[in-house]
Formats: structure tokens, C-alpha cells, sequence
């Protein structure tokens, strides 16, 4: 799994970009098994998937700093 080798937050800019999109897969299977146990806000997030990888890619992570609209978007953070 992709998401196995994400250490660090900047280490999403080392995943080539031909498997952004298996990581955002990923992410989203995480997120469902997870928020289908312990509750909480499953729409809003994946909705910010590819929002937040992208992030990921091009600050400078965790120097730069990440405000979000509200908490509930922020799980793939």
C-alpha cells in the first residue's frame, strides 16, 4: 500500500505522480473503514482527498501552515 510508506507529510511529494490516484483510493478506503466505526464526518472528507494531496505536493510541509474551513474537512490531513 502507498499509504504504508507516508511517514512524514513530506513524504507524499516522493509518490510518483502516476499513483496519486491509488493513493487518493486508498485514503478513501481508509477514511470509510475508519469513520464507519468511530462516527464522524464522511462526506466533507472525501471531498477533500485530492485537495489535500496536492497540498501535500507543493508546501512546504509542516513549515507552511494548513487552515481549514472547518475541522471535519481535515481527517486526510
Amino acid at each position: 500500500m502507498i499509504l504504508d510508506s507516508i511517514k512524514q507529510t513530506n513524504d507524499v511529494k516522493k509518490i510518483p505522480e502516476n499513483e496519486l490516484d491509488s493513493l487518493a483510493a486508498e485514503i478513501r478506503s481508509f477514511l470509510i473503514e475508519k469513520i464507519s466505526v468511530t462516527g464522524g464526518h464522511l462526506a466533507s472528507n472525501l471531498g477533500t482527498v485530492e485537495l489535500t494531496i496536492a497540498l501535500h505536493r507543493v508546501l512546504n510541509l509542516p513549515d507552511d501552515k494548513i487552515i481549514w474551513d472547518v475541522g471535519h474537512q481535515s481527517y486526510t490531513h
